[in-house]
């Protein structure tokens, strides 16, 4: 009896099947492991500001009183993961609105702010930990 196929094909074949299996393998096992480690918040610890930031999701406005600019501010710990439940006071205008009291589970806060003089304005966060170093600066034209 004659095999229809070369052993260089049933080759091919069990790498195929065994590469497939290595993938579904590390997709159910170790993917999901690494993304809960990296969007892990921590409760109780304590914000290292240094490795804190803020950035600006929309830094540009109209000067209308109702086009927002949105700025966002991230509370990390010492590992570089979001600290939940603090608060975050944003300072350098008018206007400006906290869109959540206290920090998310990913450690952020959402700003918004709204202005009817044109201009620029260089904003600064503080929490209890201290001020971050980092601004972000808005404008409304």
């Amino acid at each position: 009896m004659k095999i229809p196929f070369s052993n260089k094909q049933i080759l091919t074949v069990s790498g195929i099947v065994v590469g497939v299996a290595l993938v579904l393998f590390l997709s159910v096992s170790v993917v999901p492991n690494i993304l809960v480690t990296l969007t892990k918040a921590t409760v109780s610890e304590k914000v290292v500001v240094s490795n804190s930031y803020m950035i600006g999701q929309k830094i540009l406005a109209r000067a209308d009183g109702e086009d927002k600019c949105i700025v966002n501010v991230f509370l990390l710990d010492k590992n570089g993961r979001g600290v939940v439940g603090k608060t975050v006071e944003l300072t350098g205008m008018e206007g400006i609105v906290g869109l959540n009291p206290k920090t998310d589970n990913m450690g952020k806060i959402t700003f918004e702010m709204t202005s009817k003089v044109a201009g620029q304005y260089k904003l600064s966060a503080n929490t209890a930990g201290g001020q971050l170093t980092q601004t972000v600066t808005v404008t409304f034209r």
